[in-house]
């Protein structure tokens, strides 16, 4: 049985939870802990599951009968909690990015060397129905090699962050570690390492709140954007603009169909992919569909129950994806 401690109960844990009650029957798992210092909100999520509430991570990982720590944290927790983790041989998911700079990624990877535990990142976009066709499109060769590409994520100011941690960034990485590192991460997942790249940050009071990029693979340039400094009602949007040698494909997930590929010649198909439930997860944020959040818990339980290695956003992927984006950081300044 899979015995999960779900720490943090803020707008990611309570996608979390949100997932595991959509994921209840499919698989031998529960939910047997909720830690939070927020003793309500951690009551609320717990009594979904009978879970017992703890006040801490700490006091979780101390006293909580459990094997699998799911970690929605901010991103300045991410190392100490998934290392004390580590260290009990609990299996671990944590939430993007894994952490905040590379000594805590060489650290974490020696600590899963040594104790062989089963770790997952949460890079969601990996797991989204539109961007799984889009890997899979190319994987199969379906219109040709890609050409070119578009990816960008935006997203109005965050201020629904617990104690405005997001806008500090010693503690979030700014908009580039936390919101743009999606995009380079599926891009990592689809072509590789680039073999060149050119940044530029735009900076405000010291944050990176915008960040656009360039990566060079071959004669194919693909292009990043994300940022967040946009007004409170400003809408959210994750999109990509892929051309193909016979087809360019189009996502947007503000336009109504999302995904439309222009084939050459002239044919405009639009895919029906699976549609998950809307989530009713509180405490802010900007994704309201479970999407690639149920996906990839999903495939870490799977993984868990059946006994197989974790191959897909591992803790080697959400450190390289980590050390890519600090590349592009330092290569803005």
């Amino acid at each position: 049985m899979i015995k999960i401690g779900l720490i943090g109960a803020g707008f990611m844990g309570s996608m979390h939870a949100s997932c595991y009650e959509a994921l209840a029957g499919t698989g031998e798992f529960r939910v047997a802990a909720v830690a939070d210092d927020d003793a309500d909100k951690a009551a609320k999520l717990a009594a979904k599951f009978g879970a017992k509430v703890y006040p801490s991570a700490e006091a979780l990982l101390q006293e909580a009968d459990v094997n699998t720590i799911d970690i929605c944290l901010p991103t300045f927790l991410h190392f100490g909690i998934a290392s004390a983790a580590m260290r009990k041989g609990y299996n671990v998911f944590v939430e993007k990015p894994v952490c905040l700079n590379e000594s805590e990624a060489e650290q974490l990877l020696a600590l899963q060397r040594e104790t062989k535990t089963q770790v997952m990142v949460g890079q969601c976009i990996r797991f989204w129905p539109e961007y799984i066709e889009l890997k899979r499109l190319a994987d199969e060769n379906v219109y040709g090699r890609i050409l070119s590409g578009v990816f960008k994520r935006i997203s109005p100011k965050p201020g629904w962050a617990w104690q405005q941690w997001l806008h500090e960034p010693e503690k979030s990485g700014s908009a580039a570690l936390d919101l743009h590192v999606h995009d380079v991460d599926f891009v990592r997942s689809l072509l590789g390492e680039p073999e060149r790249l050119s940044a530029e940050t735009v900076t405000r009071n010291g944050t990176n709140g915008h960040i656009f990029s360039l990566y060079r693979y071959g004669d194919a340039v693909i292009s990043l954007e994300g940022g967040w400094e946009y007004p409170e009602t400003f809408p959210f949007e994750m999109a990509y603009r892929v051309s193909f040698e016979k087809a360019t494909v189009v996502f947007s997930s503000a336009s109504t169909p999302s995904l439309r590929i222009y084939e050459n010649g002239g044919a405009i198909l639009e895919p029906q992919l699976e549609t998950l439930a809307n989530s009713a997860a509180e405490g802010g944020g900007n994704i309201a569909s479970l999407g690639g959040y149920y996906n990839e818990l999903n495939y870490f339980l799977t993984c868990l129950t059946s006994g197989q290695p974790i191959g897909n956003s591992t803790l080697q992927d959400g450190c390289d994806s980590l050390r890519l984006t600090l590349r592009e950081i330092a290569a803005s300044r």
